[in-house]
């Protein structure tokens, strides 16, 4: 599958090297075997990590992470061949965070490092991904940007950059912080998440404060976690008992922000 997106890709630039254009690049590797028959659909080829002292499921993370190496190099080619690369803002960025499933097992690689929590969880480990921007003469190379944001941003943002006009939407446009101007960056007063599995779940990032509650579909008012994330990005220490007024606060977001969808 990631040969054959990649591969439409490289078309789709050649069709429209001479226009502006978009291009969403989804290559859904890494993943878990999980998909299809009862054993999943195995790597076909773990090339150079197949005499790994490995499990399996290990040699074929790393096989597809070098996939996506080779596939994101052969876009910034193609960009190169028709004289684009210096003019395409080009994004990479992942929808979840690391997975434990088919088989794998997230702490081999170290994946989340001091996150907790994988995909699926609300938690930082589920949540919190990298984001690495290019864009020669625009975004100054080897720059760090502590700003959050969310895929809600991303059409604003491109709206913006290209001067086009935005519908309303509940992103903000994180152009100042790529292009270096912080100080111009408006930031969202919280972010709201909410997941049906595992019975039902939601959390609120607001400024220091990460806020989850478990098991809603058996409790919608269940206890809440709080978490500092500036002191505890781990989310070890669970300090609701603390500050009652920021749960109260955080509950309040959740209830306004939860759409039932029944």
């Amino acid at each position: 599958m990631p040969d054959l997106v990649t591969e439409e890709a490289l078309k789709f630039i050649d069709r429209n090297k001479d226009k502006p254009f978009l291009l969403y690049h989804s290559l859904n590797i890494p993943h878990a075997n999980n998909e299809a028959g009862r054993d999943g659909m195995e790597v076909p080829d773990f090339g150079e990590f197949a005499d790994k002292d490995w499990p399996k499921p290990e040699k074929g993370f790393a096989a597809m992470i070098r996939i996506i190496d080779r596939d994101v190099g052969r876009v910034l080619a193609k960009l190169k061949e028709h004289g684009l690369d210096e003019k395409t803002l080009v994004i990479f960025t992942s929808d979840n965070g690391p997975h434990s499933e088919g088989g794998h097992r997230a702490p081999f690689f170290d994946s989340n490092g001091k996150l907790r929590g994988t995909k699926r969880d609300l938690y930082e480990g589920g949540l919190r991904v990298p984001m690495i921007a290019r864009w020669p003469g625009k975004i100054k190379p080897g720059q760090t940007s502590g700003h959050i944001s969310g895929f809600q941003d991303m059409l604003p943002t491109f709206a913006d950059l290209a001067g086009a006009k935005c519908p309303k939407t509940d992103g903000i446009s994180m152009a100042p912080a790529l292009l270096g101007k912080s100080e111009k960056q408006k930031t969202h007063k919280h972010l709201f998440w909410e997941f049906y599995e595992g019975g039902g779940k939601q959390a609120v990032l607001k400024g220091k404060w990460k806020a989850i509650r478990l098991r809603t579909q058996r409790n919608p008012d269940g206890p809440l976690e709080l978490y500092d994330i500036t002191k505890d990005i781990g989310e070890q220490k669970n300090v609701a008992k603390e500050h009652p007024e920021i749960v109260a606060e955080m509950a309040r977001i959740m209830k306004a922000e939860h759409v039932d969808l029944k």
